[in-house]
């Protein structure tokens, strides 16, 4: 095997491999997860031509929280949690497009439209629109808060950017150029003005906590705080004792401000 065939080799597997990563790459960000049979009221929003299925608990309330799930989750299950913590709170449980229900495919630029949509139809039911977004939801979220005025943020197991992310893992790629959802938080804080909690994972190894330090550091220290759950990791996070409570009390602290 000679060093000319050594090479060409190379750069076909380097070729190939970046087309694959081009191609697929919306598959590693979402993991769309389908609807399952469940007691709570659902409530449609049409957005850009797409029916967005949002789980509706404690219907009537004058203040309210959207929350925006991760990648793969099914958050109709968060359900008991906000039930117990939240009866105070209308609660906005939002299936992206192409999860539990909902139609059409997801995309950065989709589910921002998504929410600033439903969040613009839910304004004038409510006296305050709080939001919580987890992992993928916390970029959602971040970017909603950063073309809307709401009363709190909530961030759990956030990222600064999935570019920085992918570009760490993929460092031989131009991830820059290739990367069509850059999900890039980092950029939107100054444009925030909700007083912001970031709730953290002790031993979280889907996000490192360089990417969410980085976004902490970001916002100006009064604006902010964070809080770690001990012991937890990335995805059970919200089985830990205290999870949705110290929620409540970071949210419940505005209402009346």
């Amino acid at each position: 095997m000679n060093l000319r065939f050594v090479l060409i080799f190379a750069v076909l597997m380097y070729g190939l491999l970046g087309a694959l990563l081009f191609v697929f790459q919306r598959d590693f960000i979402y993991m769309p997860v389908d609807g399952r049979p469940h007691a709570y009221p659902v409530e449609p929003f049409l957005s850009g031509g797409e029916t967005i299925q949002v789980v509706v608990l404690n219907p009537g309330k004058a203040d309210a929280v959207i929350y925006f799930g991760g990648n793969a989750e099914w958050v109709v299950g968060n359900a008991p949690g906000f039930l117990h913590s939240f009866p105070e709170h209308s609660v906005y449980l939002v299936n992206y497009r192409g999860y539990g229900g909902s139609t059409g495919e997801p995309s950065e630029r989709a589910l921002y439209a998504d929410a600033q949509h439903i969040h613009d139809a839910l304004h004038d039911r409510h006296r305050s629109i709080a939001l919580i977004g987890r992992s993928l939801g916390s970029g959602v979220a971040t970017y909603l808060a950063s073309v809307r005025s709401v009363s709190k943020l909530v961030l759990v197991t956030p990222f600064d950017s999935i570019l920085r992310i992918a570009q760490d893992q993929y460092p031989i790629y131009p991830v820059s150029i290739l990367l069509r959802d850059t999900y890039d938080s980092y950029s939107r804080v100054d444009s925030i003005s909700a007083p912001t909690l970031v709730v953290l994972a002790e031993h979280d190894r889907v996000i490192p906590a360089k990417y969410a330090q980085r976004l902490i550091g970001a916002f100006p220290p009064d604006q902010v705080q964070a809080e770690t759950i001990a012991g937890a990791g990335h995805n059970g996070l919200s089985a830990r004792s205290g999870y949705y409570d110290l929620l409540a009390r970071f949210i419940s602290q505005s209402d009346q401000g």
